[in-house]
């Protein structure tokens, strides 16, 4: 198994939706990039803590590579607005990949650049390609989320 972590808004629906795709083993959200150890939700919601939302994604390269994790990364959210995914606005909601090696490093980069000079020309994508650090995992009852409150 293999890791990925990205940042796209409020991680409930990104968990959501990274969950649904074959490959994927297990994910789990929380916190990351900011300044202070163990933060908690009420903390990273003020915007002072310079923690993302983000989710961990487990899943097995043999069924889904993470190129094709980056790709969908890059279709479920707007990576050209910084701080902000729809009406969640500050510095919690950017748009983030956080590689584990530098062969993630590289093709993020790469189809970062590959997405520039095809798709987003006119707005250029504002996701951050940051090495990854500590992950603190979110409180219980934000983990699979929507799933708890689709019964």
């Amino acid at each position: 198994m293999s890791i990925a972590t990205f940042a796209a808004g409020c991680f409930w629906g990104v968990e959501a939706k990274f969950r649904r795709l074959a490959g994927v083993t297990d994910t789990r959200v929380g916190y990351i990039g900011g300044i202070m150890p163990d933060p908690d939700y009420k903390l990273v919601c003020t915007g002072t803590t310079g923690h993302a939302e983000a989710i961990e994604v487990t899943f097995d390269p043999s069924i889904i590579s993470y190129s094709a994790l980056l790709d969908f990364f890059w279709q479920i959210h707007d990576p050209t607005t910084l701080n902000r995914q729809g009406p969640d606005i500050g510095t919690q909601y950017r748009s983030a990949v956080f590689y584990h090696d530098e062969s993630q490093h590289q093709e993020a980069l790469s189809k970062k650049q590959h997405l520039n000079q095809t798709q987003f020309k006119q707005h250029p994508i504002v996701t951050e390609i940051t090495a990854i650090s500590e992950f603190y995992p979110a409180e219980d009852y934000h983990q699979r989320y929507i799933e708890k409150q689709q019964g």
